[in-house]
């Protein structure tokens, strides 16, 4: 008979699991909102998420720990949406340089999916934590960039590869990307980047005969 109670249990571990899955989504959403809309970072809190998700602080803080918790959560999701996974097809690339040019348009639209991701960004002045967060997350870009580079048919001295890897790493920046979308469109910035990035990943010679070619 004990064996015969499982499904139920089961059922009603699932119906609880999708209720805490939902409860998780909705304050996501709530934390992302509050990115957007709010004039000042310096009120994000669990309690004032937990008030605009309609859920109590105790379940903000069972979900995600801390204020860098959730705003990790709301980082990891808008990546998700960003389709930031699609990193791997310009890794894959057999072209290094056609897949040096897909980075540079897959953070170019990342960078400009959601109006949250520059708040997430002006967020590490309120949360040393998270800020460190956000370095982690944006080192990972730079061993990408210097795979390319190894792959580039061109040798490069060690300290001259050093400096394209850091130039393209700033280049391929929120900051960067921020700054130069002053006054333009996406597209445009995107075309000015791969530009820049290409020059960045070339000789110092094959960078002098494109100036002069122009």
């Amino acid at each position: 008979m004990q064996g015969m109670k499982t499904p139920t249990r089961a059922y009603v571990s699932a119906v609880r699991a999708a209720a805490a899955a939902e409860k998780r989504r909705d304050v996501i959403d709530a934390a992302a909102r509050f990115l957007r809309e709010e004039k000042s970072l310096a009120t994000f809190s669990l309690d004032a998420i937990a008030r605009k998700a309609g859920v109590t602080r105790l379940t903000v803080y069972n979900q995600f720990g801390s204020r860098r918790g959730l705003l990790e959560a709301v980082f990891d999701d808008i990546a998700r949406r960003g389709r930031l996974a699609r990193i791997s097809d310009a890794i894959n690339n057999p072209d290094p340089w056609l897949g040096l040019d897909t980075l540079v348009e897959i953070f170019c639209a990342f960078w400009s999916s959601d109006p949250a991701l520059g708040r997430l960004q002006d967020a590490e002045a309120i949360d040393h934590e998270f800020a460190q967060a956000v370095l982690d997350r944006n080192e990972r870009r730079r061993p990408t960039i210097h795979a390319f580079l190894q792959r580039i048919p061109h040798q490069l001295p060690p300290e001259i590869e050093r400096d394209s890897v850091d130039l393209i790493f700033c280049l391929t920046s929120y900051a960067t990307y921020r700054s130069l979308s002053t006054g333009r469109k996406n597209p445009a910035v995107c075309e000015l980047l791969k530009a820049a990035c290409r020059d960045a990943a070339s000789p110092p010679a094959v960078r002098q005969k494109r100036k002069l070619d122009r």
